[in-house]
């Protein structure tokens, strides 16, 4: 008895509504799920993705006390490949070791063959150890060196001191 109460409850709302209605919101959901089926037909899981051929690119390295990070970029800035102390496994003060920053660009280097760069202007952010080794590893794994360019930022004229103690 209850479900056929809920039953003629339902139908009861039903006629109250519109059936414009009804039928409106019902093609809408049709079209959303449609839309869906078919965004999904268009990016199959097998389809390969248009890799750019990039010759000439950038090289950031941001050596801190604390951390080497660098970052293979094509001329526009577009991130290419990308490495860092901590996710090659590196754990504490060792992150900022000269090694570190070795292995640091030899897996950046690996990610971006498929891209096929050849040639990079280097730009070195930082005062860490790890400065010129990665400079050094990125000629020894393949990748010409054009320029060196040191982006540390300086303090010109420094912060602002303190008001002078009153006695």
């Amino acid at each position: 008895m209850a479900a056929e109460e809920k039953k003629t409850e339902e139908k009861k709302i039903d006629k109250n509504q519109p059936e414009t209605e009804d039928l409106g919101t019902e093609k809408k959901m049709d079209t959303d799920t449609e839309e869906k089926k078919e965004s999904s037909l268009k990016t199959p899981k097998g389809k390969k993705k248009i890799i750019r051929q990039i010759a000439h690119g950038r090289a950031y390295i941001q050596a801190t006390y604390n951390n080497t990070i660098i970052t293979l970029t094509d001329l526009n800035g577009n991130v290419l490949s990308w490495s860092s102390a901590g996710q090659n496994g590196f754990k504490g003060p060792k992150k900022a070791t000269p090694y570190a920053a070795s292995i640091i660009v030899k897996n950046a280097v690996e990610k971006s063959k498929i891209y096929g760069l050849k040639n990079v202007n280097v730009f070195v952010k930082g005062v860490g150890s790890g400065r010129e080794s990665a400079i050094r590893a990125l000629n020894t794994y393949g990748i010409n060196v054009l320029s060196i360019k040191d982006i540390t930022p300086i303090p010109h004229n420094g912060c602002r001191h303190k008001k002078p103690r009153r006695i």
